[in-house]
Order: C-alpha cells, then sequence, then structure tokens
C-alpha cells in the first residue's frame, strides 16, 4: 500500500513531497501499531538534520551566484578561443561551457538554462536549428549530476552509511568526461552532415585575453575539488567557500551584481532549497516507513527472483532508472529508489562507489529522454520550439551515452581509478 498510494498520487500529478509524505504516512498506519503515528514527526525532521546535507542549499546558492555573475558569457568566450572556427565549433562551444558550468552548479536544469540563455542567439544566427542546439544543450547538461560538486550525489553519500563523498565526486570525474565526449562526437558528424555552423564568425577570440577574463570561474571547480582533495575543507566547508568566492566574483572582480542581483540570488536560492528539503524530509518519513515494515526487503528480494543473474538484474535497475530520469530529478530518484536498491547491491557485492556512477549515468540520460524531459523541456522553452522538434537530434545522443554506459559497465575502473589512485575508500 506504501508503494501503490505513492504511484498513485504521483499518476495523477500531485508533487512529489506530498506523495512521499501521504504514502509513508498510509504505511504507517496500516502497516505499524497506532503508537508508530507519533514517530511520524520525529522521523521527518530526522531525515534532514544532518551535518552534511547543509552543502545542498550552499552549493545551489554558489551555482545560482555564477550563473547571475556573468560567468557562462566570460566561459563561452573562452571556450570560442580555444575550440577556433570549425564546422560545428559553438556546438563545442556549447558542450565545453555545460560542463564547466555543470563544476559549479551541481544542477543540470539549472546548466541548461543558464547555457542555453547565452549560447543560443549566437548558435542560431551561426546557421544551427533550434531544435538541435536545445537537444545538444540539454545532453550535454546532464553531465552536471556527475561532475562535482553534484547535489545528487551528496545526497547518495547521505543515504549510503559509511560511503565517502570525496570518492564518489573523484568516481564521477572521469565518466562525467567521458559523457561529455560522447555528446561531442555525434554533434559534430550531425553539424558536419547537414552543414549546421555555415555562418559562424570566421575569427578566434584572442586566447590569453579571453582566458584572463574567464580565469576567475574557472578557479571555482579548482577550489572545489582542491579543497576537498587537500583536506582543507570538509564537503560542507568547500560549499561554504564557493558561495563566497562566488559573491566576491560578482561583485568584486565582475562587479556585475548589485544589491538587488544579490538579494534575487538569496531569495531564489532560498525557494529551490526549501523545496528540495521539503523533499528530502518526507523521503526520509516514506524510507523509514518501508524499512521499518520491511516493504523495501521484500520487493528486493521480489526483484532477485527474476534472476540470480547480476547482469540481468542490472539491465532491469537501468531500465528502471532511465524511466525514473524521465520524470524526475536526480535528488528525487536517489531518495525513492535507494531503500529498494540497497539490498540488491548488497546481495551482489557491487561497489556502492561504482554502483552510484551507474545510477547517475542512467538518470543523466533520462534528463533528455521524451517524452518527459526536465533539461530538454528547460531548452526546447528557452529556444521556442516544441519538445517533438527535437526528437530526430536527441536519439543519436542517447545512443552515444549508451555506448559510454556500457565501456563503464565493462570495465568499473574508469569510474574506481581514480578515487583508488587518492587513496579514497571504495566501498
Amino acid at each position: 500500500m506504501l508503494l501503490l498510494v505513492f504511484v498513485c498520487l504521483m499518476l495523477i500529478g500531485t508533487p512529489i513531497a506530498v506523495a512521499l509524505g501521504l504514502g509513508g504516512a498510509v504505511g504507517v498506519y496500516l502497516g505499524l501499531d497506532m503508537t508508530a503515528m507519533g514517530m511520524i514527526g520525529p522521523n521527518t525532521y530526522a531525515a534532514v538534520a544532518k551535518y552534511p546535507l547543509i552543502a545542498i542549499p550552499l552549493f545551489i546558492l554558489t551555482g545560482a551566484v555564477f550563473e547571475r555573475s556573468g560567468v557562462a558569457a566570460r566561459l563561452v568566450e573562452f571556450a570560442q578561443a580555444m575550440v577556433g572556427p570549425r564546422r560545428g565549433g559553438l556546438a563545442l562551444v556549447a558542450i565545453l561551457v555545460c560542463m564547466i558550468m555543470g563544476g559549479m552548479s551541481g544542477s543540470g536544469p539549472a546548466d541548461a538554462a543558464a547555457v542555453a540563455t547565452v549560447m543560443l542567439p549566437s548558435m542560431v544566427k551561426a546557421g544551427y536549428p533550434r531544435s538541435f542546439t536545445s537537444s545538444v544543450i540539454a545532453a550535454s547538461a546532464s553531465t552536471a549530476i556527475l561532475i562535482p560538486p553534484s547535489i545528487a550525489m551528496i545526497v547518495y553519500s547521505v543515504i549510503i552509511p559509511g560511503l565517502d563523498l570525496r570518492a564518489l565526486f573523484a568516481a564521477g570525474l572521469f565518466p562525467g568526461l567521458l559523457l561529455g565526449a560522447s555528446v561531442a562526437i555525434p554533434t559534430i558528424l550531425l553539424s558536419r552532415k547537414h552543414g549546421f555552423g555555415a555562418n559562424e564568425a570566421p575569427e578566434r577570440p584572442p586566447f590569453w585575453a579571453s582566458f584572463r577574463r574567464a580565469l576567475p570561474g574557472l578557479m571555482a571547480p579548482v577550489i572545489i575539488l582542491g579543497g576537498l582533495r587537500s583536506g582543507l575543507f570538509t564537503p560542507t566547508e568547500t560549499a561554504v567557500v564557493a558561495v563566497f568566492y562566488g559573491f566576491f566574483v560578482g561583485v568584486v572582480l565582475y562587479r556585475t551584481m548589485g544589491w538587488r542581483d544579490i538579494y534575487n540570488v538569496l531569495a531564489e536560492s532560498a525557494r529551490i532549497s526549501g523545496v528540495l528539503m521539503l523533499i528530502l524530509s518526507l523521503a526520509g518519513l516514506f524510507a523509514w516507513a518501508g524499512s521499518t515494515m520491511g516493504a523495501f526487503s521484500a520487493t528486493a528480494e521480489l526483484l532477485l527472483s527474476v534472476s540470480d543473474n547480476q547482469w540481468v538484474v542490472l539491465v532491469l535497475i537501468m531500465i528502471v532508472m532511465l524511466f525514473a530520469g524521465m520524470v524526475l530529478d536526480g535528488v528525487s530518484i536517489y531518495l525513492i529508489t535507494l531503500p529498494l536498491l540497497v539490498p540488491i547491491v548488497q546481495a551482489f557485492g557491487w561497489s556502492y562507489v561504482w554502483f552510484g556512477v551507474v545510477m547517475a549515468i542512467n538518470i543523466a540520460m533520462g534528463q533528455f529522454t521524451p517524452p518527459v524531459a526536465v533539461n530538454l523541456m528547460v531548452t526546447a522553452k528557452i529556444a521556442g520550439v516544441p519538445l517533438e522538434s527535437t526528437f530526430r537530434w536527441v536519439g543519436w545522443l542517447l545512443l552515444a551515452m549508451a555506448v559510454a554506459l556500457a565501456l563503464i559497465l565493462i570495465f568499473p575502473e574508469i569510474a574506481l581509478w581514480l578515487p583508488r589512485w587518492l587513496g579514497y575508500r571504495i566501498t
């Protein structure tokens, strides 16, 4: 009943936080005694009363500050200086900027909105169709769930006891770059085949001048990853440093943010963080109810009874993750599915770090897979095109990402090599 109530509420369009809370409450009422109803409040609070979760609103604020401060426009200029005038060059610039912005915001939809706003006018002027531009930016922005600091990865590390967030961040770096490369290859081929970018400007921006202007933005991922690697900051402390650095860049270095901009950024981040923390708290109630009643372990046993072959079970899980990624954000998917999947991971002895990366890739693919694709809806709305006009391009990008996913499944060391080399504990 817990799962049934949740699914039914989602199908009729109930907000996910309400669906999680009501599903958990119904599960407690039907599956436990009446005294357990008194534990709804404490468990809802306990789900968010965790120190590592402080990093989430701070990284949301960091991403908002960098988006508002004009960093994206300067990164575009620098990426153009690196790529140079070539067929498909602006599309490559969009991919590079998405990946760099992913190292600041940690959110795919926010990344997609920022880059689409900056890149769309110049790409349309250069001869790229709006539908193609929307597809490429949506696919590239989905790498934000892998490239640290990923908000979804922070949630994953909190749910899995004893998991080192630094190991998870390190494990996502190379797969994130691999996904970016997998998007770039069909983008270049399609641009050349269809003659996109025929009107690109022939001149290349001066490299060193554009590098100096983009350097403050480029330093943000360095500060975040360097602080974690050196042990100078915990992940939460790194988020605090990133926020102050973002304000320093916007207010002092670029001078693009005034008091009104600061207020708007704080208000917007507070609104997003409030919604996300509400989802986290009610998901905690849902997880507590399901685990206390044994509903999740019973569901895991049902999945394991389908086949004792780990590859068959893994493919089934990935299909579910892909469909979930079409309709939900990465944080919600982790919160809902992990209580179900942890017993399966334990049964097959998979690495939690590797499995977190595999889940993230499937969710990333779902974020731009029609008919309901979060990133694609954002970019299509900004471009002013119907979602169905992007379908002919999205298929090629999905196929390329699927090849990258297969490589990580066959060769887990693509994800695990870096955290192992850095000396982090792989669980």
